[in-house]
């Protein structure tokens, strides 16, 4: 027993004078007919007059719409008229004279939402030529491989595959491409956007499939970029990160004593550059933490070691212009303060290749410099502090 309806969508939506209605209604109404194509796919039935005439209210006040009239439709292996489909709402494959299935019902349902959110067609042809140009209009033309196969596509292109130029009654003009889909919906949610999109596809393959539009976002009402199963927490982590990583700013420079701390082994590369094969290259090369590794700690006397470990080694400062000194100052990979003799800082120099042992180790090198450093008298107070701090426990 066939149970009494309400009116269809049609004198719906002109019962609310074309305004269209809101996407919470709409969302509704595209679940149930999407289970209904859903159920379609499963049995490979086509509709093929999907329009919103045929699609009905079950009553008056409650947002309950039944799918009607299967007088066209037919199985996707036995397909036997070729002229189906209201205009409005009829596929480009239908148009062109190709081969269609079962996704000329989601190009219909596709058009259905569009109506229903804006009042009027999306596509509102007077005449098949006019209604592949409002096609066009929005998506372009379709891709040539498409074209080749349709029987009718003469009546729409020319001999180099170009749109032949249509004019309406009203003498309008429609150009390929002249208006996105979301200007045509005069709506900003991206999901509503995209999942119209997906329906109106050109080529039938790639357009969006029932058992696909069951989980798409706007019938789930989630946002377009979020998956499920992730928590908000860790969208908004990632965002951060991704941020953080594509960051253009400038680095927050050290200070002047962790600068100074840090900048051996670059200015060790540029010495090692400079000096010649003679020298002792493999000394200046070696990091400050590797030399301590291989090579056992030296002390001045029994009571006060030179070396406490990896790890130990600090920098003392004493005054602002201390600092500053030792942070123009360039250091080789070993710790010591490599300045020229014209240096006012006071700070010790290296001694010449020729004043040390042939191949000496780079903590015997330390050593002496700091043995050195920590004899020597002077009358500035503060440079003899920072040379017998350098290596201090």
């Amino acid at each position: 027993m066939t149970p009494c309806l309400s009116i269809n969508l049609y004198e719906f939506i002109r019962a609310h004078n074309f305004q269209g209605f809101s996407l919470p209604l709409i969302r509704r109404f595209s679940r149930q007919m999407v289970a209904c194509l859903l159920l379609l796919q499963q049995k490979r039935i086509i509709h093929c007059d999907l329009k919103p005439e045929n699609i009905l209210l079950c009553e008056a006040r409650k947002a309950d719409v039944r799918v009607i009239d299967f007088g066209s439709s037919c199985r996707e292996e036995e397909k036997v008229y070729t002229y189906i489909q209201s205009r409005f709402y009829r596929s480009p494959e239908v148009i062109l004279g190709s081969s269609y299935g079962l996704g000329i019902d989601m190009w219909s349902f596709g058009c259905i939402l569009a109506e229903l959110w804006t009042g009027y067609p999306i596509f509102p042809g007077e005449n098949e030529q006019e209604q592949l140009a409002c096609i066009m209009e929005i998506f372009g033309p379709p891709d040539r491989h498409l074209v080749e196969k349709c029987t009718r596509k003469k009546l729409f292109f020319d001999s180099v595959g170009k749109p032949r130029v249509t004019v309406s009654s009203k003498g309008r003009r429609r150009r390929p491409s002249s208006k996105t889909l979301q200007q045509a919906l005069k709506t900003e949610d991206e999901a509503f956007i995209d999942f119209i999109s997906r329906c109106l596809r050109w080529d039938p393959e790639r357009r969006l499939k029932p058992n696909e539009a069951v989980n798409h976002p706007f019938i789930t009402n989630m946002p377009l970029n979020q998956r499920p199963g992730i928590p908000d927490e860790a969208r908004r982590a990632a965002r951060v990160r991704s941020g953080a990583t594509g960051s253009t700013s400038t680095p927050s420079v050290p200070s002047p004593v962790k600068r100074t701390a840090n900048q051996g082994n670059a200015f060790a590369q540029q010495q090692a550059q400079q000096q010649s094969a003679a020298t002792s290259r493999s000394a200046t090369r070696s990091t400050p933490q590797s030399s301590i590794r291989t090579n056992p700690p030296l002390t001045t006397s029994p009571s006060k070691p030179m070396f406490a470990g990896p790890g130990r080694r600090q920098v003392s400062v004493s005054s602002a212009n201390t600092a500053a000194a030792v942070a123009g100052s360039k250091r080789a990979s070993n710790g010591l303060v490599l300045g020229s003799q014209s240096n006012a800082s006071g700070l010790p120099t290296m001694q010449s290749a020729a004043a040390r042992q042939p191949n000496p180790s780079l903590a015997q090198l330390a050593a002496r410099e700091s043995m050195a450093n920590g004899t020597a008298t002077s009358s500035g107070g503060a440079t003899s502090g920072l040379g017998s701090a350098r290596w201090r426990s």
